[in-house]
Parts: C-alpha cells; structure tokens; sequence
C-alpha cells in the first residue's frame, strides 16, 4: 500500500498541534519535517510552511480579534516590514545552495530550542525575566491602547521586518521573533502578545504564499492537505492545551526542536562533504 498521500496531512497535524500548544511556535518544524518525510530542500519545503502557517494564524488572529485581545496597529506596523523583505527572502533562497540553507535553520533551531528551554525552566521556578528599564511601547491604561512613540515604532518595524526576511527565506512562520519582541518592547499582556504575532504571522506568511504561488515556486499538491491539515491541528492543540502545563510543553517543544536540529546540521555537513 502506497502511504505517500497520507505523508502530507499526518505532518500537517502533527505541526498544527504544536501551534496550538506552543502559540505559533511549532511553525518553524514545518520546514525540517518536510525535508525528511517528503525528501524537499529548505527552497521546496520554504513555500509550502509559509501557506500552513498562513491559514492557521489567520483563523487564530480572527478569532483573537473578536475577543478584543489582538493589538491591529501593532500587527500592521509589523507587518510593513515583513511584507517588503518577505519575498527578498523568497528570492534569495533557491539562490543558495542547500546545504548552507540546511545548516543555517538547524543554527536558527538550536537557537529557539535553547532559548525555549531556558524560558520554561525560569517559568517552572518562578524566576523573573530582567527589565532594565521600561520598554519603548507602553499601554494607555485609560484607553487600553498603545502610546505610540519614535523608538516604539522603530523596534517593532525592525522586528517585523527581520521576521519577514527569514519567513521567506527558511520558510519560518517569525513566531519565534515577533513573540520575544513583543515582551521585550511592549508591556502588553500574554494573550495579547501571542494574538499580535499571530496578526502578523497571517500578513507576513499569507504574503509570502501568495507570492510563492504566482512565482511558481509552490507545489500545491503537498502545500493544500497539510495546510488544512496543520489548521485541523491547530484546532485540535487549542483544546489540548488548555488541559496541559504551558513550561512543561515548552521544555517537550525545546527536547523535539533540539533533536530535528541535530538532523538537520547533520545532513547539511554530510551534503557539503559529499
């Protein structure tokens, strides 16, 4: 029995649930999942993420947004950015031989899978994070709305940006970016934070997709079933994680992240010498 048409949905359940537990964080498996189940490289497997990611955040920023919790302005400021170096990022990957691409998202997951871990442990013994000083966005209390300012909109325009890039070019959803600026510049909230990124997420992602797509650089075939499958999942991780310890799902994410990096900077040297 050929299992190949089953290869697609399985994973794109598989990295929803991981959205839905870690707050868009398991958007950034897609890429190496799909280079290991379906034998693509980091250029072939980019667009394909970008499109799961898009439809599963746009649900999730929808829904964030009924409830009054997603920041808009600070979605599209962010978003600007990412729109513009999105598709720099789409340009510049098949340009790049593999190998190096492989190496530099297994480098990007050590780094987010390190950073996770230490996030959680600090979590679990209620270790605060370290605040210098008041970040440059802060709430207005009377209003329940940002202040905007110069180096407000300066640290969230670069944010933004610098996610887009890296959407476009490993395919990456930003989560990992956008998430910690936001605690870093911002005083908002967790669930406003998560529901932001989740905003900026569906603009940048959605896209890059849509540019993929016209480029003729997206295999709808594979892209179709797992991104309505990763939709799926996310729905279905929604509900699990609200049953289940946030750090303790952190340090499991961190452990797989760590793992799928191992792979990947694996095969990224055995390509280079071969």
């Amino acid at each position: 029995m050929d299992y190949t048409p089953f290869i697609s949905p399985a994973l794109g359940i598989l990295v929803g649930i991981l959205m839905g537990l870690t707050g868009a964080g398991g958007g950034i498996l897609s890429v190496p999942l799909l280079i290991f189940f379906h034998h693509l490289t980091v250029a072939q497997a980019a667009p394909i993420a970008l499109c799961a990611v898009a439809l599963a955040a746009s649900v999730g920023a929808l829904l964030s947004l009924k409830r009054k919790i997603l920041r808009y302005k600070a979605a599209g400021l962010m978003a600007i950015f990412g729109l513009i170096l999105s598709p720099l990022g789409l340009w510049l990957a098949p340009k790049i031989p593999n190998a190096p691409l492989l190496i530099l998202f297994s480098c990007t997951l050590f780094f987010v899978a390190i950073r996770v871990y230490r996030q959680a442990w600090n979590e679990l013994r209620g270790i605060p994070d370290n605040i210098d000083k008041p970040p440059p966005c802060l709430m207005n209390p009377s209003i329940g709305k940002l202040k905007w300012t110069l180096p407000c909109a300066r640290a969230l325009l670069f944010s933004g940006g610098l996610a887009g890039f890296l959407s476009g070019l490993l395919g990456v959803g930003g989560g990992f970016i956008i998430v910690p600026a936001l605690k870093r510049y911002t005083d908002l909230p967790v669930q406003s934070i998560v529901a932001t990124s989740l905003g900026v997420l569906a603009i940048i992602t959605g896209g890059g997709a849509i540019f993929a797509a016209a480029s003729g650089n997206l295999n709808i075939d594979i892209a179709a079933p797992f991104a309505l499958a990763a939709l799926g999942g996310l729905l279905l991780g929604q509900a699990l994680g609200k049953k289940m310890s946030g750090p303790r799902i952190a340090q499991i994410f961190a452990l797989l992240t760590l793992v799928i990096a191992s792979g990947l900077f694996v095969k990224g040297m055995v390509n280079i010498s071969s």
